[in-house]
């Protein structure tokens, strides 16, 4: 095998599959035959539309997305095979073994062993493509560090979202309340752990969601967190916010604006905002938690939520143009979206 197929953003709303040449193995090298790759329905869609910082690096913190936003681009993050071949000071019982890659999506891979994680044994390929987003949320629940108690909510039920209130619906909290405008996303939530679900574009059901949480003392949310990658939810989240509340944005708005209401209950409630993201932990538990430990629980809280049952549509690699179309359409219905290379 020296050829290998690889998706490329060509353009704003145009991928395309291009064949290159497999590097040769360095040493510390493997080369990956690739079984799954996932789309992230949030940060691919918005690359995919052009929606992209255009002086922002990729990611510095993974070898594999170190360039920069420059048409013709591969990007993804989450990928699952096997390993077929290992360079001269691999061991080689990695022969064979099922690894996780934070790699574009491609059929064949070179990464360095360094950039691999091995699959645990119990856990599914297919589950293990949700890593990253397990990750995202464990990290979400770590900075929002939810007190016994709280009443919590959630905007946007997408992947992340819905694994984030599967993780908070562990806590004994007051109530957990989810948002989000498509149904079958608000049916997962409750599934998931969620006391509430409500669609945020019904005004009625904001209002009242708002006279509930006023009607208790002291009123308001103690804590939202916002995962939508819409900034009217942040407003939204201001709105319901309590007296000394905080919010966590996890989001990521590309170059999405809008005006944020900071004139009102912000100023007045003294409500803390907190950015959230997962390639760095926070200061606060550097000292006792390294990336290791926090891959660790994702592991365990994916063998216990199987992730897997939220793929709602498989493709070809051939077919990727198709599947980046589902992925950026909000009314399309899907959640997790999977290339499959079998």
């Amino acid at each position: 095998m020296n050829r290998a197929l690889s998706i490329h953003h060509v353009a704003p709303q145009t991928v395309e599959v291009a064949e290159s040449p497999l590097p040769p193995l360095a040493r510390d090298d493997i080369l990956i035959r690739t079984r799954y790759s996932a789309i992230s329905a949030g940060t691919e869609s918005l690359i995919y539309r052009g929606r992209f910082p255009q002086d922002l690096e990729q990611d510095s913190t993974i070898a594999s997305l170190r360039g920069a936003f420059d048409y013709p681009f591969a990007y993804g993050y989450s990928l699952v095979g096997e390993v077929l071949e290992v360079g001269a000071q691999v061991d080689p019982a990695w022969r064979g073994r099922q690894v996780f890659a934070f790699h574009p999506h491609r059929n064949y891979a070179v990464v360095p062993l360094r950039d691999v994680i091995a699959i645990p044994a119990p856990i599914e390929p297919s589950a293990a493509l949700f890593l990253p987003n397990m990750e995202s949320a464990v990290n979400f629940v770590m900075d929002a560090a939810p007190v016994i108690g709280e009443r919590v909510m959630i905007f946007g039920l997408g992947v992340v979202g819905l694994l984030t209130t599967a993780l908070l619906a562990a806590h004994p909290l007051d109530t957990l309340i989810a948002a989000d405008p498509v149904r079958d996303r608000r049916e997962r939530a409750i599934q998931f752990g969620a006391a509430r679900a409500i669609d945020p574009t019904d005004a009625a059901e904001l209002s009242s969601l708002e006279r509930d949480l006023g009607a208790r003392e002291p009123g308001g949310l103690d804590l939202a967190i916002e995962l939508s990658g819409s900034p009217q939810a942040l407003n939204q989240a201001l709105r319901l916010t309590g007296f000394s509340g905080r919010i966590v944005v996890g989001s990521w708005y590309g170059r999405g604006q809008q005006a944020l209401e900071l004139g009102t209950h912000f100023h007045r409630r003294r409500i803390r905002l907190t950015s959230s993201q997962v390639s760095t932990l926070d200061p606060r538990l550097a000292g006792r938690w390294t990336k290791e430990r926090r891959i660790d629980v994702a592991w365990d809280a994916i063998g216990r939520l199987a992730p897997q049952q939220l793929i709602t549509h498989r493709f070809p690699i051939a077919a990727c143009q198709n599947a980046f179309e589902l992925a950026s359409d909000p009314a399309s219905g899907a959640l997790q979206i999977v290339f499959d290379y079998s």
